[in-house]
């Protein structure tokens, strides 16, 4: 069950993490597209539209995952796409969230992976359970 108490929760941890770290902007976002937090957003002289963008990575994982099946894997766990200034990297975080961020050339791919390595425990416990 989502509860405010968890949203509060889980967009602390991203924070913390990641927009602290100098991520532009995470989503936490379910399988079906759900924005489950929305972080950094506030930050960028951008307007992000959160609701386009979650269904349409939800989409592209959802794409992703058979992709993975027809050679023989069982899930591709991210994806990661690098524009001229800007990155995205969409990861998995257990069976139903995904963690999106968007960040510039001033932070590593390798920070994003471990960063988010670290929060989808505690998101996991907070949203699923586990």
């Amino acid at each position: 069950m989502i509860t405010a108490q968890a949203q509060e929760k889980a967009g602390n941890l991203i924070v913390n993490g990641l927009i602290k770290a100098g991520v532009r902007t995470a989503l936490l976002i379910d399988s079906a597209g759900n924005v489950l937090a929305n972080c950094g957003h506030e930050q960028q002289s951008i307007d992000i539209d959160a609701i386009s963008l979650a269904a349409l990575a939800a989409a592209s994982l959802a794409a992703t995952s058979q992709i993975a099946k027809l050679i023989g894997e069982d899930d591709f766990s991210l994806l990661f796409h690098k524009g001229k200034s800007g990155n995205i990297h969409f990861g998995r975080v257990g069976e139903e969230l995904i963690l999106i961020t968007i960040f510039g050339d001033d932070v590593s791919l390798g920070l994003i992976r471990c960063r988010v390595a670290e929060l989808a425990e505690s998101l996991e416990d907070i949203f699923e359970g586990k």
